[in-house]
């Protein structure tokens, strides 16, 4: 039988004659409790407002994105159309012609990027389930889909008539500038839907139809900016990544979802390591209560340990016995917590409305539970919990022990 465990436990279970010494201890277990329940809280709250920002992005980014390496445009050719097409794996694609542009209504203007897209975009994005009022445009038209803040900033509505739209992009050339028609191509458009995306898009997004958007840039028939697909369910992205890039060589670069949003993915695993170590100062703050609760034990149970080391227990196996005392408190703490967070981010995603924490009258707060989650915050109570435990058990020594 291990002995140290087992008045370890012992001491664990048992209260100590001093009132001041169980207040203390019940102090650092609870603080404990509390910190791994709060941590993992935060953790679980922060997983799932990281997962609602993302949905929102992820709408209108294709599985994979090819863009040109030089230049703003390249050129896809019938041949590179067709074995594209053959490619087992992609679903379907869409070509893209993108560009920042210059949109005006009566006296407003706005800067803006226009995306013109053609027939299967639709089917590479769900575009259509995001437009709030109108509807899709038609490729055969001068027709175009803005974003809300691009219509509020143009005090545009959906199939108004009555104000006019102008699209310009500035001409290429070096030649003297002598009226805006020599500095400008323009185009006149319509527009037919609004779509409610996310803040960035909303503000700055347009979209057209491809021919449209070649006939303002001057683009060739097979001159685009981008190419978005659409994999099958299932498919290797990685080994698609390689056929596409076999067919269209090195004049594009493919990404990914998590590669077009790099900077939001960055400034969310940023704000999620700032969380957790923030929260794990907390902890280490809560744990010097352990310390304290494991010193002032020790003192109240000097006596005892005398006796146990009159019986010839030696000091390394007593020091033993507090450092697994101090990590025993820390572990259950920490697996009590985690229960308590489990059980409050339960409620959160699946019970009743009443009980439930809100951002709007309307929208719960965000919350997903992920093993990952679970697993750090034991680990992390779990070795504070045995640092401190540490910390504290070398604080005994011979003269601690021995009477005179």
């Amino acid at each position: 039988m291990n002995v140290a465990l087992y008045i370890a436990k012992r001491y664990l279970r048992s209260k100590s004659s001093n009132n001041a010494i169980n207040f203390i201890t019940y102090i650092a277990i609870i603080g404990v409790v509390l910190g791994s329940a709060s941590l993992f809280v935060v953790l679980s709250g922060f997983a799932g407002l990281r997962d609602f920002t993302l949905e929102f992005s992820n709408i209108v980014d294709p599985d994979l994105k090819a863009e040109s390496t030089k230049g703003k445009s390249f050129t896809l050719t019938d041949s590179e159309i067709s074995k594209l097409n053959d490619l087992e794996g992609i679903a379907v694609f869409s070509k893209i012609v993108e560009e920042r542009v210059l949109m005006t209504s009566e006296e407003k203007k706005s800067i803006v990027f226009l995306k013109g897209v053609d027939g299967n975009f639709q089917k590479v994005v769900d575009i259509e389930s995001q437009i709030e009022h109108g509807g899709w445009l038609d490729q055969k038209s001068n027709q175009i889909v803005t974003g809300w803040g691009v219509a509020n900033n143009l005090s545009i509505g959906v199939l108004d008539y009555t104000r006019p739209i102008n699209i310009y992009v500035p001409k290429p050339g070096i030649k003297q500038i002598t009226s805006t028609n020599d500095a400008f191509r323009a185009v006149k458009a319509a527009n037919v839907g609004l779509f409610y995306i996310n803040e960035k898009l909303n503000d700055n997004y347009v979209y057209a139809p491809i021919a449209l958007t070649k006939e303002l840039l001057n683009y060739s028939p097979n001159q685009i900016t981008a190419l978005e697909f659409k994999l099958n369910k299932g498919a290797d992205e990685a080994v698609i990544k390689q056929k596409i890039q076999s067919v269209l060589g090195d004049k594009v670069l493919l990404k990914n979802k998590a590669q077009l949003n790099d900077a939001l993915y960055k400034m969310l695993n940023t704000e999620y390591l700032a969380v957790y170590l923030i929260f794990t100062l907390v902890l280490i703050i809560a744990f010097f209560n352990i310390i304290g609760s494991l010193i002032m034990m020790m003192l109240d149970k000097k006596q005892s340990l005398n006796t146990l080391f009159n019986l010839g227990i030696n000091l390394k196996d007593i020091r033993k016995i507090f450092f697994l005392q101090g990590s025993l408190m820390s572990i259950v703490g920490g697996f009590i917590g985690i229960l308590l967070g489990l059980l409050l981010i339960t409620n959160q995603i699946y019970g009743p409305d009443v009980l439930k924490v809100y951002i709007t009258p309307d929208l719960p707060y965000p919350s997903k539970i992920k093993l990952i989650n679970l697993v750090l915050v034991f680990a992390t109570i779990s070795v504070l919990g045995i640092v401190a435990s540490k910390i504290a058990s070398v604080r005994i020594t011979k003269a601690l022990v021995k009477t005179n």
